[in-house]
């Protein structure tokens, strides 16, 4: 499996798609947002109060949440600059970054829009765009930017995707991810590929951002120091799950299942702070883990007699929209209504009977001079 090909969310607007399943993300976004403000204002400062600040967010794949994103930094810059008395927010760059298979059509189609709806709730009267906003496709695990050109960095939801398939010498049987019944060697090789992957991001950012930079990341991760506790693996158990009995029916090969792994880790706050220490281009501000249940993934406008039933629908539908071009291009497309019918059934049986979580790592660092 060739990552770079095959890694995106669902793009456009239909029923499957990222842009109408990320409320869950949406809430993660918000949940982190006095992080970031707080990254802001000592950036702000510590840069005495640049005329312009040029930002980047790694992974924004598309929908309403990457220009979500933008606009709360661009806000946030302006309430800011007021609270320590300047006339006029700084001119913002924002860079949008992300596999060149992203829906980036989408997030431009969208832009002019945006900017007048963001120019209309800012302070300052300026007849210019508050911010700018540029597509930048490719992998955060190389360079991407100018050296020490950028600000501000931001990331959610998307260093927890590898940079690669980890290479195993022993088969993951049954499985599609790290679990119980994994062979040691097939965790190993899992944690070796995140720390490799890790600090390959952190030094690309390192050369990129100034001296006094700062960088916000969440992570999806776990508080356990086992990387196959239930809180980080339980959702893609239920996607094997699925395949395991379409395997058993006949649907599937065998050999097709146990030569497909999900290229993703989730670390635990432990395993960030040791990697950012041991690269040693940034300094740990703020180190925070939270919680967010997966029916976050529907809205408050549901009745109560269907809720649940309508929570497990619409996880089903969030984690269709993340995982099925993985899926399509490893089993092919004859099978893929099948699979994500039946696992959202899965999610769905699972919601009923137990709470659901997932766990968040956030971090927060500056660039040391």
């Amino acid at each position: 499996m060739d990552v770079t090909q095959v890694l995106r969310m669902n793009g456009g607007d239909g029923d499957y798609s990222y842009s109408n399943n990320s409320l869950l993300p949406r809430k993660v976004i918000s949940m982190t947002k006095p992080i970031i403000d707080d990254a802001l204002t000592n950036l702000y400062s510590s840069l005495n109060f640049p005329k312009t600040l040029i930002m980047a967010d790694l992974g924004c794949s598309s929908g309403p949440n990457t220009l979500l994103v933008a606009s709360e930094l661009v806000k946030s810059v302006d309430k800011i600059r007021q609270k320590f008395g300047n006339d006029e927010s700084p001119e913002i760059q924002i860079y949008l970054n992300d596999l060149p298979q992203n829906d980036f059509n989408t997030i431009f189609l969208s832009v002019s829009k945006f900017q007048k709806n963001l120019s209309n709730q800012m302070v300052s009267n300026k007849s210019s765009s508050p911010c700018y906003i540029s597509g930048v496709p490719g992998s955060f695990y190389t360079r991407l930017f100018l050296r020490k050109s950028i600000h501000f960095v931001y990331s959610s939801y998307s260093l927890m995707w590898l940079s690669q398939v980890p290479k195993m010498i022993d088969i993951n049987k049954g499985n599609i991810y790290m679990s119980t019944t994994s062979p040691p060697s097939v965790i190993k090789a899992y944690r070796e590929q995140f720390q490799k992957d890790f600090s390959t991001f952190l030094k690309c950012r390192a050369d990129e951002m100034v001296s006094e930079g700062r960088m916000v990341l969440t992570i999806l991760g776990r508080q356990s120091d086992d990387p196959c506790s239930k809180e980080c693996c339980y959702i893609w158990d239920l996607l094997a799950t699925s395949l395991k009995d379409m395997v058993a029916e006949g649907f599937i090969e065998e050999e097709k299942l146990d030569s497909f792994n999900i290229p993703q880790y989730t670390p635990s706050p432990k395993e960030v702070r040791n990697e950012v220490e041991k690269e040693g281009s940034f300094m740990i501000n703020r180190l925070e883990v939270s919680e967010v249940n997966w029916d976050a993934s529907t809205g408050n406008n549901i009745n109560l007699s269907e809720e649940e039933d309508v929570q497990g629908y619409n996880m089903g539908k969030c984690m269709r929209a993340v995982a099925e071009p993985l899926v399509l291009s490893h089993f092919g497309k004859s099978t893929i209504d099948e699979v994500f019918k039946r696992y959202a059934e899965n999610i769905k049986s699972s919601m009923s009977r137990e709470k659901t979580k997932l766990i968040n790592v956030t971090v927060s660092v500056t660039r040391k001079g």
